[in-house]
Formats: C-alpha cells, structure tokens, sequence
C-alpha cells in the first residue's frame, strides 16, 4: 500500500468515527472496538492517527455500524406540508465526504475531469465530489457575473415557477472534449439538470454520468432513459 493510501485510510477512519460519535457515546464505541476511551478520543479530535494495521482492523470492526444512506434519511427532516430540509445533511462534513467517496469510486472509471452542478445548493456535494475526484468544479448561476464575457446560457421554465429561468456559465469553465460528471442535493422535475446537460452540448463535453443526494418520484428513470447515462442517487423519496 502506499503511503497516499495509507493515510487516506487513516482519514477515512477518523471520519467515521465522528460521525459514529454523533450516535454513540465514548463507552459504547469503546465496546466496540476495544479501545479505552483517551485513545478514542484522541483519534476523532485529530490529535493522533492511528497505525495502518490498527486503521484496517478498526475500519473492519465499524463497518456494520455505518449505514449512508440511514444517515441521510435520519437527516432529513420534513415539515406539515411535505416539504423537507436537507441542511442538516450538507452541513454534516464528515458525512459528506464518506458519502464523496461512495460517488467517486462509482464513476472512478468514467475519467471524469469537471464536475458540473447549479449555485447554490448544488455547491456543498459538489466541491465535495470533486475534490475526492481531483478534478476542478464549475457551476451555474442565475446570473451573470461582472468581468466575464462570454457565456453558456440555457433557459427554461421550471413547472414549479411558471417563469422563465436563465442558468449561465462561463465559457472558460467547460472545455469540448472534457468528461463531465453532474451533481446536485436534489433532483425533482429534473428541469434543472437537463439545463446543465443542454450546457454540455453547448460546450461539446461530454456528460458521462450524473449523482443526487436526493431524487423524488421516477425522475432519474427518466433521465437514464432520456440520456442514456448513469445517473443515481444516494436516496429516493416516493
């Protein structure tokens, strides 16, 4: 193993331990991998990393304990209308980059070299992704920024608004050619993400594949059978 791997193992395991610690306390953790407790807590404070023969059996002995997707759906908190609010899940940085990993090591074969989301709720999962990837990540906006000249520009009429919407983004941000992987927290009618699709086409790169933390109803069905790319999400909601 190099020594790269080694460390982001070691990482990993941090990672997982604080987001365990949310869940459960110092003692049951302790239980559960046999560790006392200061060397525990020394591990999810960042103070020390533990050896990678001790990260590989740890990292063993809490995966039955670690379930993304019941983390996300545990998050999500809906209101008396239906409507739902995902902060508490895109804030959550240690389980943004678990889930991160889970999506870079699905299109790991795809060469990905942008990754491609709409401001701003898109932002959070996509620096996420894209850091994990290695790549640089681009975005859409509502508006033109000041200083750049030239744009993409797609306009749609999302069913939810009954207005027009303009989605921009400039020119130097996508190249023809490149591989482009598109990501967002949610993903309902789909409006938004055929619109960062239609960019790709403007561009001439080429989407090879699409990720959601959230999708609702059929929609990523329908798109995979519209695109013919993969597209996927962590969670769906009926």
């Amino acid at each position: 193993m190099s020594q790269l791997k080694a460390v982001q193992e070691k990482l990993r395991l941090v990672r997982i331990l604080r987001l365990l610690k949310k869940n459960y306390t110092y003692e049951e953790l302790s239980k559960i991998t046999g560790l006392p407790i200061t060397v525990l807590n020394r591990y999810v404070r960042g103070k020390v990393l533990p050896s990678t023969e001790r990260t590989r059996e740890l990292l063993g002995l809490l995966a039955p304990y670690i379930n993304i997707e019941e983390e996300v759906r545990k998050r999500i908190k809906f209101d008396e209308h239906g409507l739902f609010d995902n902060m508490p899940v895109i804030s959550d940085t240690a389980l943004m980059t678990l889930i991160a990993e889970e999506v870079a090591g699905k299109f790991a074969d795809k060469n990905v070299d942008k990754v491609l989301t709409a401001a701003t709720d898109g932002i959070p999962i996509g620096v996420h992704v894209a850091k994990e990837l290695g790549v640089d990540l681009v975005y859409a906006k509502k508006k033109k920024e000041v200083g750049v000249k030239k744009f993409y520009e797609v306009s749609y009429i999302p069913s939810a608004l009954g207005s027009v919407t303009t989605l921009y983004l400039p020119q130097w941000a996508l190249k023809r050619g490149e591989n482009v992987l598109i990501v967002d927290d949610v993903i309902r009618s789909g409006e938004t993400q055929k619109a960062l699709l239609d960019m790709c086409r403007q561009a001439g790169a080429k989407p090879v594949g699409m990720f959601f933390l959230v999708s609702v109803g059929d929609v990523i069905d329908r798109i995979k059978h519209e695109y013919s790319i993969p597209v996927d999400s962590l969670i769906r909601l009926e």
